[in-house]
């Protein structure tokens, strides 16, 4: 069973299942909204905020895969991602302790581990740190991987829990991570912030995410990382990428600070908005992750992070939201 079937990893990870000869029931909140069409996939129609719809999806099923989260970054209320974030990762913890699942797979963030430096590289033993102690996100996927690391119970099956950084591919159909191309697309002049990030291919994720249901370990986590790349160095691959020249500057961080305190001041008046304080404190630092651990134990695939882009942008251009 995956949760968050019809997301950008959701899809991903349903097409290696498949591959895999797995059977998949995928659980999403609205009917038809699963864009692959197979014999082996069965849609579950449910609410994940709903216990009862939680066991209900989960039964029957020997492995679960939780990928569905909130991660909309325009709230600085932590209840708003709480009530996803952990309270429903608790519901799919309890049924898949009720039905004796074998495994069961918790898809976390990154950034619930301390980011690095591109010579030091964060790990999985490396506690998070500002400003993403400040982030409403990152902590609310902080404590629901601590409480599936912490789960009680005779006989509960295994529990992994994998972390993967900022995913690039086809599949994105909100888009979701893939706006960081979307809206720079047809830009003669990109405006980006001074810090980077950690990019991977979505598709090495969902590859890391199966292999974990046989190699994963009983309550470890895996960081699924690939290159530490600057927002200078990963719109270069965009230019590349697809061919065209679009001229790349560089904020200020003080220009970008003075923008978050308003859009906090914003939020605080009602108007909710993504360039809040906390959230343009994070796009100034270069949170770099490292990926030996998922390379040695889950097998994990590596692809160049312009493969990456260039299968994001031809999946936008053949579904229309780009134009050539």
């Amino acid at each position: 069973m995956v949760t968050g079937a019809n997301s950008l990893l959701g899809v991903n990870v349903i097409t290696v299942l498949l591959a895999k000869g797995y059977n998949v029931r995928g659980m999403v909140r609205r009917p038809d909204t699963i864009p692959l069409r197979d014999e082996n996939i069965e849609e579950f129609v449910g609410v994940l905020t709903n216990p009862s719809d939680v066991r209900e999806a989960v039964s029957g099923c020997d492995i679960v895969i939780h990928i569905a989260a909130n991660t909309a970054q325009n709230s600085i209320r932590y209840k708003d991602y709480a009530v996803v974030n952990v309270a429903a990762t608790k519901y799919v913890l309890k049924a898949a302790h009720e039905w004796r699942v074998r495994k069961t797979i918790i898809v976390s963030s990154a950034n619930a581990f301390g980011y690095g430096t591109i010579d030091l590289p964060g790990t999985e033993a490396t506690p998070i740190a500002y400003p993403f102690t400040k982030s409403c996100y990152a902590k609310s996927k902080k404590e629901a991987q601590d409480l599936a690391l912490q789960y009680p119970g005779k006989d509960m099956g295994e529990i992994v829990v994998v972390n993967p950084t900022f995913m690039i591919g086809k599949y994105d159909g909100k888009p979701s991570s893939g706006k960081i191309i979307t809206m720079n697309y047809k830009r003669k002049f990109i405006f980006i912030p001074p810090g980077g990030k950690n990019f991977i291919h979505v598709e090495d994720v969902a590859c890391a995410i199966c292999n974990a249901i046989v190699l994963g370990k009983d309550r470890q986590c895996y960081l699924l990382a690939n290159e530490n790349l600057t927002y200078r160095d990963f719109y270069a691959k965009l230019n590349e990428v697809t061919g065209v020249k679009r001229h790349i500057i560089t904020l200020p961080e003080w220009l970008l600070r003075i923008a978050g305190m308003a859009g906090s001041c914003f939020i605080r008046m009602g108007i909710h908005n993504a360039i809040h304080y906390n959230n343009m404190r994070i796009l100034c630092v270069k949170n770099y992750y490292g990926r030996q651990k998922a390379l040695q134990e889950l097998n994990m695939p590596v692809t160049p992070v312009s493969v990456a882009v260039r299968d994001a942008v031809d999946w936008f251009l053949e579904k229309g939201m780009l134009q050539a």
